[in-house]
């Protein structure tokens, strides 16, 4: 079939470590690097942190998590999306806006999901909190 030679149990392992050893300088870059990285932890470390004290279900904690996961996930893929056209068009190019435009778009997006989630989960909670202060 063309797939190479079978690699033993430890080169298999030693190719997996590898592979999350990249994935951690990722992101590293990305939290070292993105000025939004920095205000999706803080929120993101926030909204784990209601979660905890809200003690909400195990539901909502899905929804919370994959709201976060979505807002990452964009964040990451935005940053790869820049350093590829900076990479492919140094110089200023419609296209290349275009694609950074875009990608930024992704982020705003899954932030405005997350937004939406957190009321949904949170606010109710949170309205009876302060009603009730």
């Amino acid at each position: 079939m063309g797939h190479g030679p079978m690699k033993t149990v430890q080169e298999e392992a030693y190719s997996r470590a590898r592979s999350f050893k990249f994935a951690f300088e990722g992101w590293w870059f990305v939290i070292r690097t993105q000025h939004n990285a920095w205000i999706h932890a803080v929120a993101s470390i926030f909204v784990f942190l209601l979660g905890v004290y809200f003690q909400i279900t195990r539901v909502e904690w899905g929804l919370v998590v994959a709201a976060v996961m979505a807002v990452w996930m964009g964040e990451f893929l935005n940053t790869a999306v820049e350093a590829v056209v900076d990479m492919i068009s140094p110089e200023v190019h419609p296209l290349a806006k275009v694609a950074k435009d875009v990608s930024a778009a992704a982020v705003l997006i899954g932030a405005g999901g997350a937004v939406l989630i957190g009321l949904l989960v949170f606010g109710p909670r949170v309205w009876t909190l302060l009603a009730g202060s």
